[in-house]
Parts: structure tokens; sequence; C-alpha cells
């Protein structure tokens, strides 16, 4: 089953009552002059077993601590967003699977050799996946991405990920004159930002499920980043979010800001159709597919990760 995300950017009051998420909005409930009736009708509810990304937007959202407790039972990433409104913060919960201190012994332990080749295989599937975003958006010839996606070697030691790069941003955002991805570069990178920061959340909570430690990662390394693994595993899955982040940049709207239309638009990265295994499969599940590969490498039961393609 999918689960939901939600977006709160209003003043809302969220608890739980029956294993449901309830919404209250403050406006409705402070307001003499409604009615009771009208008031017990503006509440609403949500089964917290549907519940995958919940997202905080609003300095005036009050969230009681049963609810927390029920959203990381059910293993829901709870994304809080920071004065500009962007994601800022991710709560996750600490054991996520029943046989989580076996996995993670596997994974710590995993051989030097064995993270090369994972990574390996991560930076041929984005590198791919790249080249069938521009194809498919730019119609641009991309024989040359396919080689380098070919000659990839273990722990990517010719780094053909950054030759990708250069090709594949220099490409994507043709009519912006000077574009450069960057975090704190001009627009569209707002929306990349935003969109990779949900995607984040989304693998880290796969991998969490699946009993991994996402701070121990197989390539990125950084004692002030608690999610190292889930930015190795991401990678091929960031293609996804930039090819809808140049659909509505070719849309016409104004993306210097990030308004609610658009952030509705990048909340549906989740439900975003990905080819999985020949079968076509919305990303959360394709993600909880590539955590549980991730997961069977490590025990030495497979050797190659699954990761979703646009083919």
């Amino acid at each position: 089953m999918i689960k939901k995300t939600l977006y709160f950017e209003n003043p809302a009051y969220l608890s739980l009552k029956d294993k449901q998420l309830v919404i209250k909005l403050p406006e409705v409930e402070k307001n003499p002059a409604l009615p009771d009736t009208f008031k017990a009708d503006s509440i609403k509810t949500i089964p917290v077993e549907d519940i995958g990304v919940v997202l905080l937007d609003n300095k005036q959202i009050t969230i009681t601590h049963g609810l927390m407790e029920a959203l990381l039972a059910n293993n829901c990433a709870l994304i809080t967003c920071d004065s500009k409104r962007m994601p800022f913060g991710m709560h996750l919960p600490l054991s996520g699977n029943t046989l989580q201190s076996e996995r993670f012994t596997a994974q710590i332990e995993a051989s030097l050799s064995l993270k090369k080749q994972l990574w390996q295989q991560t930076i041929q599937a984005k590198i791919i996946n790249q080249s069938c975003v521009l194809h498919q958006t730019r119609n641009i010839p991309v024989k040359n991405m396919q080689k380098w996606a070919s000659e990839v070697k273990s722990g990517d030691s010719d780094n053909l990920e950054g030759r990708a790069a250069v090709f594949y941003w220099g490409n994507l955002f043709p009519d912006i004159e000077g574009f450069k991805r960057g975090r704190e570069e001009a627009p569209p990178n707002n929306l990349l930002n935003y969109g990779y920061a949900i995607l984040r959340a989304i693998v880290a909570r796969s991998l969490v499920a699946s009993g991994l430690l996402p701070v121990l990662g197989i390539h990125h390394h950084n004692r002030y980043n608690a999610y190292c693994l889930a930015d190795d595993i991401m990678e091929p899955y960031r293609p996804f979010v930039d090819k809808l982040v140049v659909e509505i940049v070719d849309g016409g709207v104004d993306f210097r800001e990030l308004t609610k239309e658009i952030k509705v638009k990048l909340l549906n990265i989740p439900i975003i159709d990905v080819v999985m295994n020949g079968q076509r499969s919305p990303l959360m599940i394709a993600s909880g597919h590539t955590a549980a590969s991730l997961a069977k490498c490590y025990l030495g039961e497979s050797r190659k990760i699954a990761y979703p393609s646009f083919t």
C-alpha cells in the first residue's frame, strides 16, 4: 500500500486518538461564534498506519508526544521546516526492523571491496537515469553518458559521476542563462533542494525499515551528516526529482519562489512512477525494495542493489 504524504502549512493542532491522527484547526476551535456542530465537522482524522511522511511547515503547529510516538512506531518520517520554509530536521525511529542488530553488524563489518562495488552500481544507475532525463526532456543525444555509465569502475575511481554531472547540468536548463547546480545557487535550485529533502526522507525511512544505519554510508563520509547512507542510496533517484522540476519550470510558472502550488507538485515525489525489476511502481515502494536489496548485500545474500529506472 502506498503511504500518504501529509503537508501542514497552516496552524494546526495534531493529536492521536484511537490510532488516528486527529487534525484540529485553532481558528475554528477558538472561535466562539461558530456552532459546536461546525467545529465537530471541521475535525479530520487519518489512520496512522496509512501515513509515510509528515511535513510540518508552520511555527504555530502543535503536535502531541503521543502522536509523534505513534508516527515513529509506524516508521513515518516526520519532517520539520525552518524559518525559510525549507525542510530542516527529520525524526525517524531508533528501531525499525526486528533483525536490526544482525543487520547493523553486517553493515558495520562490510568490506571495502563490497562498498566500492555497491558505489559502482549506484553511480552507473545514476548516470543512466540522468541520460534518460536529458533524452526525454531535451531530446539530447546521450551516447556519451551511456558510455560513461558502462565505464564506471569499482568505487568510481575515475570520477565519471563528476564528468556526467558537468554535461547533465549544463544541458538540463538551457533557457536559464548561467544555471549552476548548488544548494545556495539561484532558482530552480530552490525546487531541487526541496525535492531532494523529500526524497532523502523517503530513502532514510526505507533504510530504517530494512534495519540499516542511515548514518553509515558506502561512499559519503561526513561526521556532521546523520544520513550518509541515505545520501548514497538516493543518488539514482535524484533524476526522477530533476525531471519533475524540469516539467514545473517548462510549465511557465514563476519558480523564483516556492509557492504552495509548486510544493503540492513536489509532494507527489513519493508516488512518481518508476520501473523496478521490469515493473512499474511508485517511488516510495521502489525505495523499500532498494533498501531491502542493500541489506541482502550486507548479509552476503546478494551482490547487487535493485535500483529504479525510467524504462
